[in-house]
């Protein structure tokens, strides 16, 4: 059979894991597709503590495999792709909802005076610009203070914000697992979590009867997932360096890994996140759901 080949550039893991476990099943091959995993270099190097998000591409301040043409495909956060897809070069267009519906928690040092949201009042609070966790922290934040009370500045990825929080370098962090699990292991106090949800952005050269193999593929492992998560689990304890944790599956809970069959993303809830990223000045107010969406998934 002739394989078509598709690269996905991939952000933490466990944004990806349905992805992940369709290859390790061969679900893919079955499909007879070819799929390569580039990772992304998440944001930090020479930029961490960043206040203003505007100095900070939508893509990272480190190489993007996608907007260089190395990648076809490539998920997060439901707003970031937003983002992307007005600020791309390439193309790339919103072509469905991911399978991944997962969350971020906003956690403080053990030994922080902070009890409830309401004491992050003015405080720093460590996100990684334009992912999801600087857009669930204003979401999360922004019911409890008033948006002039609300101060988030770019740390980085999950690893670096746990280290900066670990270190006493800023007051609190939003992190997703596996950090989450770490922070829980090592005692440090969560505030708030939320769960949100993301998509993918697809390169326009994607032929949709591809994208319609993957997402066959991509379906099949989210019932494998749903089925047993703790398999899979080896794929995120990997991304904990064990001089800062020793992870095992025990340390999940796991009903905080949630996966669902890929839907298309519907014109009401972008025009809702839209409107709330424009209400923050995070986007621009001159694209529609027509510029940015092209869903490929049909149900």
């Amino acid at each position: 059979m002739a394989h078509d080949k598709v690269t996905m550039e991939l952000l933490s893991l466990v944004f990806s894991l349905p992805q992940l476990v369709a290859a390790d099943e061969g679900y893919y091959a079955e499909e007879g597709l070819e799929v390569e995993f580039v990772p992304k270099g998440y944001a930090g190097a020479g930029v961490g503590f960043l206040e203003d998000h505007q100095l900070l591409s939508a893509f990272g301040s480190t190489k993007s495999h996608f907007e260089s043409g190395e990648a076809t495909l490539y998920r997060a956060c439901e707003w970031g792709q937003i983002r992307r897809s007005v600020d791309t070069q390439v193309g790339g267009r919103v072509v469905s909802k991911r399978a991944a519906v997962l969350s971020q928690g906003l956690y403080v040092h053990p030994d922080s005076p902070a009890v409830h949201p309401q004491d992050l009042a003015r405080e720093a609070v460590g996100v990684n610009f334009h992912h999801g966790s600087h857009y669930l922290a204003l979401q999360t934040l922004e019911g409890f203070l008033p948006r002039e009370e609300i101060k988030v500045v770019h740390v980085g990825g999950p690893q670096q914000r746990f280290e900066a929080l670990r270190d006493r370098e800023i007051a609190a962090v939003a992190l997703m697992e596996p950090w989450i699990s770490v922070a829980e292991k090592q005692g440090y106090r969560l505030l708030a979590e939320a769960y949100y949800a993301g998509s993918e952005i697809a390169s326009p050269d994607l032929p949709t009867s591809t994208y319609e193999a993957i997402n066959r593929a991509v379906v099949k492992a989210v019932h494998k997932l749903n089925e047993d998560p703790r398999p899979y689990l080896h794929h995120l304890i990997g991304e904990v360096p064990p001089e800062i944790e020793r992870l095992s599956a025990a340390d999940f809970r796991l009903d905080r890994l949630r996966f669902v069959e890929p839907r298309p993303y519907p014109q009401a809830e972008f025009q809702r996140t839209y409107d709330w990223m424009v209400s923050w000045g995070l986007v621009q107010e001159d694209s529609g759901y027509g510029k940015v969406v092209e869903n490929l998934v049909r149900i």
